[in-house]
């Protein structure tokens, strides 16, 4: 038996290696592999996914997908997943994600929140983070909310503005 103190460390002569899904080198591979399988099928658990990337030959696990669906800004739309079309979107171009937001709130002097369909504010909030927008510090989303962060008032009324005349909300 091990050292309590060293049960994650290899034994001397072990070669196996202690590798993780959240292994930055297969993070990459994994997620075009995850696109091509979104592209290409009708997927709507992540459990589904977990299970097609591991069929695969890729390390993952559920949390180790939704990290990867909020990086690509994969929404659900109904009973699947589906990927934004980046290709025809330039950066900052709001207009396929218009459809999804539903509100917009305050919350303080410098939390603005947003509602939107459920599976969708992940998206959204990848949008809103890429743009890098001035008054932005950063988002946090949910399955139908993003808050967002701001420096403070002035820079909320700002991303309010914005976000109406983008969302019309």
């Amino acid at each position: 038996m091990q050292n309590p103190r060293n049960f994650m460390h290899p034994r001397p002569g072990d070669s196996r290696m202690f590798r993780s899904d959240t292994d930055n080198s297969s993070a990459p591979a994994r997620r075009i592999m995850l696109a091509k399988i979104i592209r290409e099928q009708v997927v709507g658990r992540q459990a589904e996914l977990v299970a097609m990337l591991r069929k695969h030959g890729h390390a993952a696990t559920q949390s180790s997908v939704s990290r990867d669906l909020r990086e690509l800004g994969v929404a659900k739309l109904g009973d699947r997943y589906v990927l934004p079309d980046a290709s025809s979107l330039p950066n900052g171009d709001f207009s396929t994600l218009k459809q999804f937001v539903t509100a917009q709130f305050t919350a303080g002097s410098n939390l603005t929140i947003l509602k939107t369909a459920v599976g969708s504010a992940q998206s959204v909030a990848v949008a809103i983070d890429t743009a890098h927008w001035p008054e932005v510090v950063g988002t946090i989303s949910g399955d139908d909310t993003i808050f967002i962060a701001t420096v403070g008032p002035a820079e909320q009324t700002k991303l309010r503005q914005r976000l109406r005349s983008i969302f019309g909300r």
